[in-house]
């Protein structure tokens, strides 16, 4: 007869201890709350872009050298500040050459108009031509006409004067001068620098044509779009402070992707303690992505539960809830507009079911559990 190993003796005495002995210690305990009626903020969360409502390139409108660039790059400049001088003294000429022939047609006008009076005197005496009076009335009508001629030529020239003085039109920040003092530019230069406005800003986001519809709907007895209010998540996942409101809808459908745009437009202060010619000086950027959430103003009251407590298989949305015999039992539920902590039931539970929202990796359909109140959900 062989010899029984050690641990073959132990193994033996572990089978044969009772089954009771190897079971949990009672069902598990997880924690509950009642389903109720409670104020919600409706919340449909997109991915939007921020957009400068002002982008200006800024052109030379005359040939010329640059003489001067009177801002920092990357700095915030207002409308109106001067951004470049070119060399003016070429113009100053021009400008004065066209004042003197001003000049000189005003002196021949006036001595023909002088001429044109006596002529006219003399046409009532018996010294008077009749052609003599013809040829002054027409010679002063041509020098008429030369001074409205000279006066736009001045005109032109001191337009041109002005343009040697390049403005920022809009206010905003400035990018990079694409040229240095000295170099020679044109109105076929290309752009001599870009302003982005900063404040206000728009946040553009594209939303389905049946999301869009719903949104209208949901609002319409409450004024529309104006009942809702924009927030937005910045791309490092903080909440931006200010509060936008949307002011545009787009009268077109995109056929490639079925979706309209909306443009919601925020408030971009400085920051705290930011300088203006500070980089990164403000919080919305032109061009960056961002989160958009598009809220009501007013909450509505509707049954909600903590979202931690809804669950997803490949059938859809579910939560358990405690039966009268303390057992957890799947139930199938439809969500509504909800916000990111507390998940609005449109169907599939009524008030006052019991909700498991803690203890879910420990529990099994139709096992007994151990319900105790959960903490109170933080409302979104």
């Amino acid at each position: 007869m062989r010899r029984l190993g050690l641990s073959s003796v132990l193994f033996l005495g572990l089978s044969a201890l009772p089954a009771a002995a190897q079971a949990p210690g009672g069902p598990p305990a997880v924690g509950t709350i009642s389903v109720a009626r409670q104020p919600i903020t409706e919340s449909s969360q997109f991915v939007g872009r921020v957009q400068a409502t002002d982008t200006v390139s800024i052109n030379a409108r005359v040939t010329g050298f640059v003489a001067e660039r009177q801002f920092i790059e990357g700095a915030e400049v207002e409308k109106g500040q001067l951004l470049y001088r070119l060399e003016r003294a070429p113009f100053e000429a021009d400008l004065m050459a066209k004042q003197a022939a001003v000049q000189q047609t005003t002196a021949l006008l006036r001595n023909a108009t002088i001429g044109l009076n006596r002529a006219q005197m003399l046409l009532e005496t018996p010294a008077g031509q009749r052609s003599a009076f013809d040829d002054a009335t027409a010679n002063q009508a041509s020098l008429q006409a030369q001074l409205q001629a000279a006066q736009a030529q001045l005109k032109s020239s001191q337009i041109n004067l002005d343009y040697t003085e390049i403005r920022a039109p809009v206010s905003g920040k400035i990018g990079r001068s694409a040229f240095a003092v000295g170099n020679v530019v044109s109105p076929t230069s290309g752009p001599l620098t870009t302003v982005v406005s900063q404040n206000p800003m728009y946040v553009l986001f594209p939303i389905s044509v049946r999301t869009a519809l719903d949104l209208r709907n949901r609002y319409a007895a409450t004024g529309g779009f104006s009942a809702v209010q924009v927030k937005l998540k910045l791309p490092d996942g903080s909440t931006f402070s200010q509060i936008g409101h949307i002011d545009y809808l787009d009268p077109s459908v995109a056929a490639n992707t079925d979706t309209v745009t909306l443009r919601a437009v925020f408030a971009n202060p400085l920051r705290a303690d930011a300088k203006p010619n500070e980089p990164g000086n403000r919080e919305l950027i032109d061009g960056a992505f961002v989160t958009v959430a598009v809220e009501g103003v007013q909450p509505i009251q509707a049954l909600a539960i903590p979202r931690a407590a809804v669950l997803t298989d490949q059938q859809g949305n579910f939560v358990y809830v405690v039966d009268g015999d303390g057992k957890a039992q799947i139930r199938r539920v439809t969500l509504g507009q909800s916000t990111p902590d507390m998940a609005v039931i449109a169907s599939g539970l009524a008030e006052g079911d019991v909700v498991i929202s803690e203890g879910l990796q420990r529990v099994r359909p139709g096992a007994p559990v151990k319900a105790t109140p959960a903490a109170p959900a933080v409302k979104g």
